[in-house]
């Protein structure tokens, strides 16, 4: 029997090992989800804490139950660890990492390739690597690709097997989780594609195979550019619909009765999650290798990306009307999650809001029923430590701003006491004469 055959097998029959490298909003689902298909996982990160977290059945993210982590560690099928030696022990390594982008907007690859020289020395024959973050078509077979070979003198699709697979998570959300949404794999070699689709048909509803690694990185980044462009679209006509007396909101929920040619997509404060902001980039940047400008995504960037702006030039504006001025105010801003109902602060236009008040001089709160204390960030790292207020009398404030529309929060106590209240999220959809659209 072929090498490749004795691998799949050992797939099916639950004596494959698996290693999930970054136990984050993407990778700790993952881990669970082999868990609880019988699959022993070893979770692998250099955080200590989220180490010594799920050792002890404990959750650090709002939408994993803790039972989950529980469970999976009292079987003996999750152990976690900052010992990389131990990649040595698995016949899986699924890498999800973050991809960031750099001050300058090109792809910020740090993170893979000090997790492919980590993990090269360890890496075997007959084993399986699969990368899961988002990048530019080519990252695999480019970058990741010569690091392992060259760390462990082995190749690839000829020793072990190198796959691309992009992570499709959405934190919180009620229709989809990580086994119902389909998977898109691309091998290196046929082998490569066939270890990996079968892997991850043995926890996911269905896998699309692609012809090539750069088919599958390419993917991922059309699904994000389709959502960043769109929202950009609606960001626009949120300020022209603005200036005409019209709401937006009602516009778009009148248009998507339409059951044919029109998919919904809302406005907001600017784009937030570890995707929609950064992956455009990705692509627009490789895009110059070849000699081609993408316009048409950069744009729908800038729009995006002016949203913050637009919200505080909309709160001026508001702030003049009933005489006062935004500097010296107690604002409040309520929610700093990217989206309501998760604790994912990853690129959160709040955290851009609240820094951007603070610089015109407001006395800036905030309010986020999942979030009681900044936790450190990469661009915003000077709030780490700043703690939630408690919601008792919020009238004290000159100016309530709602930038995430958590559903546990009852938004109409800041319409009932509050003097001015901007809304980026339509989170109070009644009509009262102090809360404002932005």
């Amino acid at each position: 029997m072929s090498n490749i055959d004795n691998f799949i097998n050992s797939i099916h029959d639950r004596k494959c090992v698996v290693g999930v490298v970054g136990m984050g909003y993407v990778g700790l689902p993952l881990v669970l989800e082999f868990c609880e298909k019988g699959f022993k996982v070893i979770g692998y990160d250099i955080d200590d804490n989220k180490i010594n977290a799920l050792n002890s059945g404990e959750s650090y993210i709002k939408h994993i139950p803790a039972s989950r982590i529980d469970s999976a560690v009292k079987k003996g099928l999750l152990s976690a660890t900052t010992d990389f030696t131990k990649v040595s022990e698995t016949d899986v390594i699924l890498i999800a990492v973050p991809t960031p982008l750099t001050d300058h907007r090109e792809p910020e690859l740090s993170y893979i390739t000090a997790t492919a020289n980590t993990i090269a020395p360890y890496v075997h024959k007959n084993q399986l690597i699969v990368l899961e973050s988002t990048t530019y078509p080519g990252t695999t077979e480019e970058v990741l690709l010569p690091i392992l070979e060259k760390g462990s003198g082995c190749k690839a699709g000829k020793d072990f097997w190198l796959a691309f697979s992009p992570e499709r998570e959405d934190p919180n959300n009620p229709d989809y989780n990580t086994s119902t949404i389909p998977k898109v794999v691309g091998g290196y070699t046929p082998d490569c594609l066939r270890a990996a689709t079968t892997l991850y048909g043995e926890i996911i509803v269905r896998t699309i195979p692609v012809s090539t690694c750069a088919t599958a990185e390419a993917t991922k980044l059309v699904e994000n550019i389709f959502r960043g462009v769109n929202i950009a679209m609606v960001n626009e006509l949120k300020m022209i619909f603005h200036k005409m007396g019209i709401n937006v909101w009602e516009v778009i929920n009148a248009a998507k009765t339409k059951p044919f040619g029109f998919m919904p997509f809302y406005p907001g404060p600017g784009l937030g999650g570890h995707c929609i902001p950064i992956d455009p980039f990705y692509l627009t940047w490789k895009a110059l290798e070849f000699g081609v400008n993408t316009k048409f995504i950069e744009l729908a960037g800038e729009i995006n990306e002016y949203m913050p702006d637009y919200v505080i030039m909309r709160t001026m504006e508001e702030m003049n009307e009933i005489g006062k001025a935004l500097k010296g105010s107690k604002l409040l801003l309520v929610g700093l999650a990217y989206k309501g109902d998760v604790d994912d602060m990853r690129e959160s236009p709040s955290l851009v809001l609240f820094d951007k008040f603070t610089r015109k001089g407001a006395d800036v709160s905030y309010y986020d029923p999942y979030i009681p204390v900044i936790p450190p960030s990469r661009e915003h790292s000077h709030l780490t430590g700043i703690k939630s207020i408690e919601l008792k009398d919020v009238s004290k404030f000159d100016l309530v701003v709602i930038s995430t529309d958590h559903a546990s929060v009852d938004h109409e106590i800041f319409a009932k006491n509050c003097e001015l209240v901007m809304d980026t999220r339509n989170a109070i959809e009644k009509e009262h004469k102090n809360v404002k659209r932005a």
